[in-house]
C-alpha cells in the first residue's frame, strides 16, 4: 500500500484544516519544498498537494508554489484543488505533476473528466471524493450536493474513472480514526465496478490505522496531521507498508 503525505497549500504554507473547516487553520511550516524534501528523503512514493485555496475559489492560485515543489523532488506529485478546466489541467501537467484530482468537477461538470481522461489517460486522473454524511461535498468542502458519495463513485467508474480519493471530512485533521466501514464500501463499490482503486484518506493517527486500511484492499492511504503531530512515523510506515 502507498502511503502518501499530503501538503496542503494555503497563502503559500503548508497547513491543516480542522474537517476542512476554513477557520480552523493550523500552519506548520511556510516552505512546501523543504517539505516535500523531507518527505522524500523518508520514503514517500508521492506526494499529495491541494491547492485549498484554489478548491474553495474555483481557480488554480498556487501554481508557482506547486511548479516549485514538484521541480525540487523526484517522487511523483498528486494534485488536487482548483482543477476546474481542461486548461487547467493540462497547466498542472505542464508544471510537472504526474496525476490530478478531480473533485468538485466530478460533482458539477463530469465532462471535464470525460476530457482529462481522454486527453492524459485514466492513470494520470484520479477523482477525489470527499464525503460529509456519505453525500459528496464539492467546492473545498465548503458546499454539499444531492449526490451520495457511493453514486458519484459509480458515475465516474462508468466514465472510465479507475483510481479514487475518498476523504470522510468529518474524521480529516481529528486523528481519531479513519471511518473503516465507509473505506470498506467504497473498496468494494470500486472492485465491483471493474476493478477501480480507492485512496483513503481522513483520520488516520497511527501505523495501526494503516494497517487496517491494508486489510481492507485500500491502495493507499493519504497521511497528513498525523506525521506534522509526530503522532505516525512516516519513514517508519513506508519501510513497513510501502
Amino acid at each position: 500500500m502507498e502511503i502518501i503525505p499530503a501538503i496542503d497549500l494555503r497563502g503559500g504554507a503548508v497547513v491543516r484544516l480542522l474537517q476542512g473547516n476554513y477557520d480552523r487553520q493550523t500552519t506548520f511550516d511556510d516552505d512546501p519544498v523543504r517539505v516535500a524534501r523531507r518527505f522524500e528523503a523518508d520514503g514517500a512514493p508521492r506526494i499529495h498537494v491541494v491547492d485549498l485555496d484554489g478548491a474553495r475559489e474555483g481557480r488554480r492560485t498556487q501554481a508557482g508554489e506547486v511548479r516549485a515543489l514538484a521541480a525540487a523532488v523526484s517522487v511523483p506529485v498528486q494534485l488536487g484543488g482548483g482543477l476546474r478546466s481542461p486548461a487547467d489541467v493540462a497547466e498542472a501537467f505542464a508544471d510537472g505533476v504526474g496525476r490530478v484530482v478531480l473533485g468538485t468537477a466530478a460533482v458539477e461538470e463530469p465532462a471535464l473528466v470525460e476530457q482529462a481522461l481522454a486527453a492524459h489517460g485514466a492513470e494520470r486522473v484520479v477523482v477525489g471524493i470527499d464525503a460529509r454524511d456519505g453525500m459528496a461535498s464539492v467546492a473545498g468542502w465548503t458546499e454539499g450536493s444531492e449526490i451520495a458519495a457511493a453514486d458519484l463513485l459509480d458515475r465516474m467508474a462508468d466514465l472510465g474513472v479507475r483510481r479514487f480519493v475518498y476523504t470522510d471530512i468529518t474524521r480529516d485533521g481529528t486523528l481519531t480514526s479513519p471511518n473503516f466501514a465507509a473505506v470498506r464500501e467504497m473498496v468494494e463499490r470500486a472492485d465491483a465496478a471493474g476493478g477501480a482503486r480507492i485512496i483513503a484518506s481522513g483520520g488516520i493517527a497511527e501505523i495501526a490505522h494503516l494497517r487496517t486500511l491494508a486489510e481492507l484492499g485500500a491502495e493507499g492511504a493519504i497521511v497528513g496531521s498525523a506525521i506534522y503531530r509526530n503522532a505516525l512515523d512516516l519513514a517508519a510506515a513506508v519501510a513497513e507498508l510501502g
